[in-house]
């Protein structure tokens, strides 16, 4: 009588700054192969890096593979795992890296133009531009100079995919960013914009929104990681060890009559 040993260790290994995903991994009995599926429950593609380790055992995909599940799927097929040789017995054990995010997309962002993150017939200046040296070192993000309860609006369209609404405390050091309230939309092409600090139950779309360019998605404030009333924009790729490559963005203003990039101490103006 063959005796088969199975020994499955699931560990998901990176949560981000922009959370972790809700992912639910199982396994089911076909015939006498073991399939591990996944359920993704996110309105977004995840990314996951696979690896497996074991005795006398295969499996259909192949170690350090990685691949991208489908938003809203479900029974997503991992991977197939049997005996090498079925008169003896195996053990199996797999780790999960996963991510928000296609990590293979090719992102657009020369050929997008941005619309400035506030009201129309309203100006603001950048107080920390591109690899700022307060909070934006080796990232190229931007701090609008916004009081509190101004208004946030959507620089280009997209589907939101995390918020964060409920925190109302801030610090000058990185421990405090799990403070920081949040809206991230995922783009079409794959990139992700960042909208942090805003204000207490400040966020007024839900995950999961198609939301439109210059469309009213929340009101800036100073939570978490801040020295004071601001937005934080940032446009991103998520890599799969967790990490982001950061992207310049162009953005129309009424200063210039081409899109531009935006520079530190400049002040702009949204008549559009």
């Amino acid at each position: 009588m063959r005796k088969t040993l199975f020994f499955f260790i699931l560990i998901a290994i990176k949560v981000f700054s922009q959370g972790s995903p809700n992912i639910k991994f199982d396994k089911y009995l076909e015939n006498k192969t073991n399939v591990i599926y996944i359920d993704n429950n996110e309105p977004c593609a995840v990314s996951i890096e696979y690896e497996y380790s074991g005795e006398n055992v295969k499996s259909s995909l192949p170690n350090k593979s990685i691949i991208v599940i489908p938003a809203n799927s479900k029974k997503f097929t991992l991977s197939r795992i049997d005996s090498d040789n079925p008169a003896k017995p195996y053990k199996f054990s797999y780790n999960v890296f996963y991510v928000f995010g296609d990590v293979n997309a090719k992102p657009s962002y020369t050929e997008e133009i941005y619309w400035l993150p506030f009201a129309t017939n309203h100006s603001e200046s950048i107080y920390q531009g591109y690899n700022g040296s307060f909070s934006h070192q080796n990232a190229y993000s931007l701090d609008f100079s916004h009081k509190l309860g101004t208004e946030v609006f959507a620089a280009r369209s997209g589907k939101v995919i995390v918020t964060k609404h409920d925190a109302n405390q801030s610090c000058l050091t990185k421990d405090c960013a799990k403070y920081n309230n949040k809206i991230i939309i995922l783009h079409d092409d794959g990139t992700f914009a960042e909208y942090v600090h805003l204000k207490k139950n400040g966020v007024i779309v839900e995950k999961g929104d198609d939301v439109r360019q210059g469309q009213l998605i929340g009101y800036s404030g100073s939570t978490g990681w801040s020295k004071g009333p601001h937005l934080h924009f940032s446009v991103f790729k998520n890599n799969i060890d967790g990490e982001r490559t950061y992207y310049k963005t162009k953005f129309r203003v009424k200063e210039s009559p081409n899109p531009i990039f935006l520079k530190e101490k400049g002040k702009y103006t949204r008549n559009y």
